[in-house]
């Protein structure tokens, strides 16, 4: 069941459309950049949005690639939690991986943003974890394939 999240923005990328998800269904809506700028191979860069969001409490928003993006030029995104207090502009970290410049035009689509709810774990020490199946096989416990 879908449950519908009321987000306030502002949007201060003049001549930009406003953020939308793309599809009726689709889990994120996409984040376009603000200004133009050039990645070289290997290197990041933090992207203006021009988008501020109030994410409700009990609410994160958490920035994901665009496959497109990432299959085709290999641009990746970084550090993509955007918690319910903050009211900066979002800027998404790009990361190319390509082996080419990648040029990001103003008003291109460059991430996507997905709203969704999270529990607020209540931390408490201990001496032993409890045990389980899995223990504590990590990196590649379960095969190379």
């Amino acid at each position: 069941m879908k449950q519908k999240v009321i987000l306030p923005y502002q949007f201060d990328a003049e001549g930009l459309e406003p953020p939308s998800y793309a599809h009726p269904g689709d889990a994120g809506f996409d984040l376009r950049a603000a200004e133009e700028l050039v990645i070289e191979p290997g290197e990041r860069k933090l992207t203006p949005t021009g988008l501020r969001l109030a994410i409700p409490e009990g609410f994160v928003g958490l920035v994901w690639d665009r496959s497109g993006l990432a299959a085709k030029h290999g641009v990746h995104c970084l550090a993509g939690v955007i918690d319910s207090g903050y009211r900066g502009e979002v800027k998404v970290v790009l990361q190319n991986l390509g082996s080419e410049p990648f040029t990001v035009e103003r008003g291109m689509r460059i991430a996507q943003l997905l709203v969704q709810p999270v529990a607020q774990a209540e931390l408490v020490r201990v001496e032993n974890l409890e045990d389980s199946a899995r223990g504590e096989g990590g990196f590649g416990s379960t095969g190379l394939q």
